[in-house]
C-alpha cells in the first residue's frame, strides 16, 4: 500500500467535494436546485454550503477526502493520492451505456501563471533548460495551478492532448496519470526531421535525461524520435500471451517509417525483463538494440552521476 505523508493528508483535506467533482469528475456532478448538487451515481447524496450528506445511508462530511473514503470505499492513501496527485489511482468501471454515450475526456489540471517550480525541479534533476523550454513551448510540459505539479502531456498526430502524467515537485514524491488519459499517446518528442529511429524509455524524466546527455555531448538531441512508455512495462508470465506496450504500438502505427528501435529501459530486473519481452514481440522488420544506461539504475541516475548531482534517497522513480 502506498505511503502518504501527514502534510499530504492535511493538504488533501482542504479540498471540498463540490470543487473536486467540478474539476476532476464533472460527469458525476448533477445540479439539483439553487446551490444544491447531487451525484449521478447516488441521487440521495446532496452537496451544499461546503458539506455533503448521503441521506439514504446517514453519513456525511465536508471534504472530498471524506467522500472518497466513506462513499467510494477507497483507502486513505488511495484517496489522498487521487486528490493530491489529481490522478486516477483506481478508476471507476463505467457501464457500457455510459462508455458509449460519454467517451472519456482528458481532464488536464489548470495551468499555473508561471512554470517556475517545475523548471526548478527539473533543473535539480539535471535536465537542460533547452529541453525544458522546448517542452513548455510545444505544450508538452507545464505547472499545474493548484498543486504545482509537473504535467507531462502526450499529443496525438494532430497536436491534441490525449495523455497526461503528473509528477509532484514538493514533499513526498508521487506520480500518476491524469483522469481520462489514453496511454497510447504518452509523452514523446519527435525528431527534428524525418527519422527512421525511435528511442524508447520508461518515463518522461528518463527521456529528457537522455536528451540532455546527447546535448551535452555536442549532438542534436532531436535528431531521432523519443517515446516514453509512461511507466514500467509489465509483460504477462507467459510471454506468448503478452502484447507490445500500447504507446509503442500506436507510435509505430503513426510513424510507419520507423525501422530501428533502441531500448533504454532500466538496469533492474523489471527493466531487463521488459526489454527482452519487447524484443521478442516486435516484428523482424525492425532492428532492435538494447541500450540501458551505462551507469546507475536509469537514465536520470546516469545523467546526475555525469553532472555530479547527488540523488536524494526520498526521490522515487516514475
Amino acid at each position: 500500500m502506498p505511503y502518504v505523508a501527514p502534510d499530504q493528508i492535511k493538504h488533501a483535506k482542504q479540498m471540498d467535494l463540490l470543487t473536486y467533482l467540478q474539476h476532476y469528475e464533472p460527469q458525476e456532478l448533477v445540479h439539483f436546485s439553487g446551490n444544491v448538487y447531487t451525484t449521478r451515481t447516488h441521487d440521495s447524496l446532496k452537496i451544499s454550503n461546503g458539506k455533503w450528506c448521503w441521506w439514504s445511508r446517514g453519513i456525511g462530511g465536508r471534504s472530498a477526502l471524506d467522500y472518497l473514503i466513506k462513499v467510494r470505499g477507497m483507502t486513505l492513501p488511495e484517496a489522498v493520492m487521487r486528490i493530491d496527485g489529481q490522478a486516477v489511482v483506481v478508476p471507476p468501471v463505467p457501464s457500457k451505456a455510459r462508455e458509449t454515450a460519454e467517451p472519456r475526456k482528458l481532464l488536464l489540471p489548470e495551468k499555473n501563471k508561471s512554470n517556475d517550480r517545475v523548471v526548478a525541479y527539473l533543473r535539480g534533476r539535471g535536465i537542460h533548460s533547452t529541453l525544458i523550454d522546448y517542452c513548455i513551448r510545444t505544450g508538452r510540459l507545464y505547472e499545474s495551478r493548484d498543486y504545482h505539479n509537473a504535467v507531462f502531456v502526450g499529443l496525438d498526430l494532430q497536436g491534441v492532448p490525449r495523455y497526461g502524467m503528473l509528477r509532484g515537485t514538493w514533499g513526498k514524491r508521487f506520480a500518476g496519470d491524469v483522469n481520462g488519459s489514453d496511454k497510447r499517446f504518452s509523452f514523446s518528442v519527435p525528431a527534428r526531421v524525418k527519422s527512421t529511429k525511435l528511442h524508447l524509455f520508461e518515463s518522461a524524466i528518463d527521456l529528457l535525461s537522455y536528451g540532455t546527455l546527447e546535448l551535452l555531448s555536442g549532438r542534436d538531441w532531436r535528431r531521432e524520435n523519443c517515446l516514453s512508455l509512461a511507466g514500467i512495462y509489465k509483460p504477462k508470465k507467459n510471454i506468448g500471451e503478452s502484447t507490445p506496450p500500447a504507446a509503442l504500438t500506436q507510435y509505430l502505427k503513426d510513424y510507419p517509417q520507423i525501422t530501428e528501435i533502441a531500448l533504454h529501459l532500466d538496469n533492474d530486473a523489471p527493466g531487463r525483463l521488459a526489454a527482452e519481452t519487447i524484443k521478442a514481440l516486435l516484428p523482424s522488420t525492425c532492428t532492435i538494440t538494447d541500450e540501458p544506461p551505462q551507469r546507475g539504475k536509469d537514465y536520470n541516475d546516469c545523467l546526475k552521476m555525469s553532472l555530479g548531482i547527488r540523488r536524494p534517497q526520498e526521490i522515487e522513480r516514475f
